[in-house]
């Protein structure tokens, strides 16, 4: 079984160059492949060993962020955001995005458009890739894993947090770009004591990025941080 030329595709797309292509390769065998071929003198294995590490692998890395990204959420609202993050379908969700499916080999009866789409074979082939990325180093093991991680994920570990926290997703993408100078500055306070009605900016360097009004500081910020979002080009697909 020969490498595939379009591996440096690939290789692009996720920002990472193998030193060892057999890894990449091993991760790219679906199980129907490799029975088909295993008696050839160069067969490869399928990437299923390579899988379990994978989950391990990515399982530590988004634990270790949202456990550090979010400290006052308490072990059932972390492991429900985790979940959300390593389930089958938002795996296959990135898989789709750098068209994984499109370098695998399958085996003749799943060689097809439906079967290089289905989202068990893709996100079971993205752990694998995730873990010849880790095996492929010897050092700095996770650092690696983790910088593919947050390319690809970037827009998922975004929309991680609660559905109404705009000001959360925002200090994230703010963070992630090296800027630390986000606040929230009051515009306006109007109406009686019971009704108030406050309009706040969010300022990035002195910058207004946001605007939003509330019947409260923080309903104002949230909606300063929703239109922040807006401008940065983060969907809010929550409508």
């Amino acid at each position: 079984m020969s490498i595939r030329k379009d591996f440096a595709l690939l290789e692009e797309k996720i920002n990472y160059s193998f030193k060892n292509k057999s890894l990449l390769q091993t991760a790219l065998t679906h199980s129907s492949y490799y029975n088909e071929n295993r008696k050839a003198p160069d067969s490869t294995p399928s990437y299923e060993r390579l899988e379990f590490l994978g989950d391990s692998i990515l399982q530590i890395i988004i634990s270790e962020y949202i456990f550090l990204e979010f400290p006052d959420k308490d072990e059932g609202e972390l492991t429900k955001m985790r979940q959300n993050l390593v389930c089958e379908s938002a795996l296959a969700r990135v898989a789709k995005k750098i068209k994984l499916g499109d370098y695998l080999f399958l085996g003749k009866g799943d060689d097809s458009a439906e079967g290089r789409a289905r989202d068990s074979v893709i996100s079971d082939a993205f752990e694998a890739l995730l873990a010849a990325i880790y095996l492929d180093n010897d050092k700095n093991k996770l650092s690696a894993v983790k910088a593919v991680i947050f390319d690809l994920m970037k827009e998922q570990l975004l929309h991680c947090c609660p559905d109404d926290d705009y000001k959360t997703r925002l200090q994230q993408l703010v963070q992630q770009d090296g800027i630390e100078s986000l606040y929230y500055e009051v515009l306006s306070e109007s109406g009686p004591a019971h009704n108030r009605k406050f309009t706040v900016a969010a300022m990035l360097n002195s910058n207004v990025i946001g605007k939003g009004s509330g019947h409260s500081k923080r309903e104002a910020e949230q909606r300063a941080a929703r239109e922040a979002l807006l401008l940065f080009g983060i969907k809010d697909d929550r409508k």
